[in-house]
């Protein structure tokens, strides 16, 4: 068998070079030659017009059989809803996050949990066997069904990878192929190594949690190719200072990637919250101005996020506006509608804004809402703490239907609101609720801010 070789390949041009170079010649970037490996060619076969065997063949679709996928829960309710119902068999699931957020814990308790029933591999290329172990007593985790392994090489770890029915890999970036002679960690030895691993999960149908680092801008370390080659990308979110943590799906072949999930860092664990009110809305809602209400829709759940702003006269020519968890954008866009359609002098002010928990806000039923939080900010009036805002905003600063409206709604009245600002478009599928709460339907931001701030 003829010994494979290495090339290096731009990956801005796809300039090829047998050996490194600092700057691509094709090109002239600079850093840009990763090591890939060259498998040599396989020989040629004869061809022969009754050879039928080893042919593709194109199906039709109606002959396709559906192929009913299996779900086994991981032992967390809120992981569960983020990966869409539970772990998927023979799927990779790409975790990433901040040195110290928790990644090795969580996977630690899902692999103790998975091992009561199943067989459960932790490959750690980081840590020793005995310092998993210690974080196993410390959790209070013990089973005989999961096998520890220490080993960097992903060629000397196949054997033990094939054995069992769920394996963690903590991380990739530690582990390394011997088929590349760059170090671990490097574009080649990450993109081969992800390759190697989803080849032995779709051959054997073995389902592996992969911990990926995570660059100085948040993103994860190593070639795009890694997420492409995933089945889900997790990204786990939380300052080390904080014991709530969030967990956000930003790829799902099997489930919704809008799927938040909230979880606290004890000495215990790490456990799932099913009850966000201490994470996203404030104590001191009601009292202080500039705060409002919304109901945000995430996935398959329904959230009240309260956003916060603050105003304070501009010390330069030119006001400045940060934005926390909203577009920055979308913020400017609506300081411009409030100031050219509604009257508000928010020309001369610096303005900042905070979705609470640290959520991001991408959907724009959340307009209307950053629209009442800086009409209180500027008015100096704060909004009922029991009133609820959504909708969304256009430039002629008309107040435009949302999806989900009875879901908002409902979800308001289970919060214990007694008021909800919604556009005048939904008002027909919330009628339903106008019994059980105050539903105000405005079509303009001027009604709005008249309904929350005249006297």
């Amino acid at each position: 068998m003829a010994k494979a070789t290495t090339q290096f390949v731009c990956s801005e041009c796809g300039y090829v070079s047998p050996k490194w170079l600092g700057r691509c010649p094709d090109c002239g970037k600079f850093n840009t030659l990763a090591e890939e490996a060259v498998a040599p060619a396989p020989a040629a076969k004869a061809k022969s017009a009754f050879r039928t065997a080893g042919v593709s063949r194109a199906v039709p679709l109606s002959q396709v059989k559906y192929e009913r996928y299996e779900r086994v829960s991981s032992g967390n309710s809120e992981l569960d809803v983020v990966l869409g119902g539970g772990i998927v068999r023979g799927s990779l699931v790409l975790v990433g996050g901040d040195p110290g957020v928790g990644k090795s814990t969580l996977l630690t308790q899902v692999a103790a949990h998975l091992s009561k029933e199943h067989k459960v591999l932790y490959l750690s290329a980081e840590e020793s066997c005995s310092q998993v172990k210690l974080r196993c007593e410390r959790l209070g985790l013990d089973s005989d069904n999961l096998l520890l392994l220490n080993e960097t090489d992903i060629d000397s770890a196949e054997e033990a990878c094939c054995e069992a029915e769920y394996v963690i890999v903590d991380s990739i970036q530690a582990v390394y192929t011997e088929a590349l002679s760059s170090a671990a960690g490097s574009v080649g030895q990450v993109r081969e190594c992800a390759s190697k691993l989803m080849r032995i999960a779709k051959s054997r149908g073995i389902t592996f949690f992969i911990v990926g680092h995570v660059t100085k801008e948040g993103t994860l370390a190593g070639p795009k190719v890694l997420e492409h080659i995933m089945d889900a990308v997790l990204y786990f979110e939380g300052e080390r200072t904080e014991n709530f943590k969030i967990l956000r799906a930003v790829k799902n072949r099997f489930g919704s990637v809008q799927e938040v999930g909230v979880f606290e860092m004890t000495g215990e664990g790490i456990f799932g919250l099913s009850d966000y009110s201490a994470l996203f809305l404030s104590d001191t809602r009601g009292v202080a101005a500039g705060a409002a209400v919304t109901p945000s829709e995430t996935g398959n759940r329904c959230m009240m996020v309260e956003i916060q702003t603050l105003m304070s006269r501009t010390a330069y020519g030119l006001p400045r506006r940060m934005s926390l968890g909203v577009d920055l954008n979308r913020l400017i866009v609506l300081v411009a509608v409030l100031e050219k359609r509604c009257g508000l002098a928010l020309g001369t002010q610096d303005v900042y804004l905070n979705a609470m928990g640290g959520i991001k806000l991408n959907e724009p039923s959340a307009d209307l809402c950053v629209c009442a939080a800086l009409a209180s900010a500027e008015k100096m009036i704060p909004v009922d703490k029991y009133t609820a805002v959504f909708g969304e905003v256009g430039l002629t600063g008309e107040v435009r239907g949302v999806n989900f409206a009875d879901k908002r709604v409902n979800e308001c009245l289970k919060m214990g609101f007694k008021r909800v600002v919604l556009p005048a478009k939904n008002m027909k599928a919330c009628e339903k609720f106008k019994d059980k709460i105050e539903l105000v339907p405005v079509q303009y931001v001027s009604q709005m801010i008249k309904t929350l701030f005249s006297k």
